[in-house]
Formats: C-alpha cells, sequence, structure tokens
C-alpha cells in the first residue's frame, strides 16, 4: 500500500485507499465486496463514506449488481447502535445520494447475500478475512475427512469431481488471489504473502478485471473532488 500511494498517488477525492475482497454468499452466484479488509487500522467516517462510493462502482461494474445494497459493519441493526465513529458514519451514509445505503449490517449479515457492498475500518475487516480464510480451510478439511475411504471414496470423489471443484473455488482464498486496493490511481492488487502460481494468475485476471470494466475512471466520476476541512471554530 506504501508503494501504491508513492508512486500513484490517491484519486481526487479521496484520503485513504482501502483494500476491497470478495467473498461467497449464500445465494449461488452472487459475492459480497468487503472494504477496507486491513489497509487502515484507524479510520474517520468520512473515509468509511469513502470506501461506500468506491464499493458502489465497484459491485455494479465488476459485480454485476445493477441494484446494489451498501451495508456498514455494526453490532446490531439498529440506528443507534456502534460506536461513535459508526454512528458518524451511518449519517454520512445515509444522507449521500451517490450511496445505495441499507443500513446496518451484522456480522451474520456478510455472507448472507442481502448486501453487496459491506463497509468497516481495516482493523475489523482484517480480521472478518482472517477468519474467513480458515473457515474455508476448514471446510475443505472435513469434506476430505468425510469422503469414504478405500474404493470407495475414490469412485465418490471420481463422480463428485465437479462439484468437489466448486466447492474449492467458492470457499478457498487461493482461489480469489488478490485484493483490489482502491482509491489510488491505478490498478494494484494485493496479494497474500503465501501465494502460489495459481493464487498470481487469479489476482491478474482481477487486476484485468477492473481495466475492462473501467473501474478507476467510474471511481473518479462518483467522487467529489477534494475539499478544504472546514475551520475549526474558536471561542
Amino acid at each position: 500500500m506504501a508503494s501504491a500511494l508513492l508512486k500513484l498517488r490517491t484519486l481526487p477525492g479521496i484520503d485513504r485507499p482501502a483494500i476491497g475482497a470478495v467473498f461467497p454468499t449464500m445465494i449461488p452466484g452472487k459475492q459480497v465486496l468487503v472494504l477496507d479488509v486491513g489497509a487502515n487500522v484507524d479510520c474517520k467516517a468520512k473515509y468509511l463514506e469513502q470506501f461506500a462510493l468506491m464499493g458502489t462502482v465497484y459491485a455494479q461494474y465488476v459485480l454485476g449488481s445493477s441494484d446494489p445494497k451498501v451495508g456498514l459493519i455494526n453490532i446490531g441493526e439498529e440506528e443507534s447502535k456502534g460506536n461513535e465513529q459508526v454512528l458518524q458514519a451511518y449519517e454520512l451514509m445515509a444522507n449521500n445520494p451517490k450511496i445505495p445505503f441499507a443500513g446496518n449490517a451484522e456480522g451474520r449479515d456478510i455472507l448472507s447475500g442481502n448486501f453487496d457492498v459491506v463497509v468497516c475500518d481495516g482493523f475489523v475487516g482484517n480480521v472478518i478475512l482472517k477468519f474467513a480464510e480458515a473457515v474455508g480451510g476448514i471446510l475443505l478439511q472435513i469434506l476430505k475427512e468425510e469422503l469414504p475411504r478405500g474404493k470407495r471414496g475414490k469412485l465418490g470423489a471420481m463422480v463428485l469431481r465437479h462439484n468437489l471443484r466448486n466447492i474449492k473455488e467458492r470457499v478457498d482464498h487461493a482461489e480469489h488471489g488478490g485484493a483490489l486496493l482502491m482509491g489510488v490511481a491505478g490498478v494494484c492488487i494485493i496479494g497474500h504473502g503465501s501465494s502460489d502460481a495459481g493464487t498470481l494468475a487469479s489476482a491478474i485476471r482481477s487486476a484485468q478485471e477492473a481495466v475492462e470494466n473501467n473501474v478507476l475512471e467510474r471511481i473518479k466520476d462518483s467522487l467529489p473532488e477534494n475539499r478544504p476541512e472546514p475551520a475549526a471554530s474558536t471561542v
């Protein structure tokens, strides 16, 4: 992220870039974008608003959602729940006509398919990301352990080979390559430190999707130009 900021700079209207990770949902064929998943441990409310704007563009033009819904990670669905940062972000997002804000999203809602974009700070997002990676690995391990052994197991694996491959593609984080660093003036993909050749190939495909769908220019068009911070009042 530091290299991207030094080389590419941020887009006008963006204070901090965010790492966006795509997760599968309970609705077949539907994905959800979660951002930020690690670029900014501490966030101001206006950063979360900017993440929501960028996520909306990505959901529309890359994930193919014609009517995206944006959620804000919180400890409850009620508007009054959350810390000061989340309460301020809720108000900003609810009053921004460019954000199709659908309210707060609890942890159980992330993979429900009810949201196309889920916004949070990088501390919370990174915990979600690492937890999801672990759950995906456990599911794959359970599948291996529960398949019958011997000839029956080999026969069953052959019959279910296509289904098992599809399951792996949906839950294995390595199949999704890298995460797009959104908000910098260029296309930048952040990969996992343990990436292999297949993961790198997936990361390149992610970059290709961003370029082919003109994500950078569309994000620029959705953002207001940088405005100076209001002067602090004095007594």
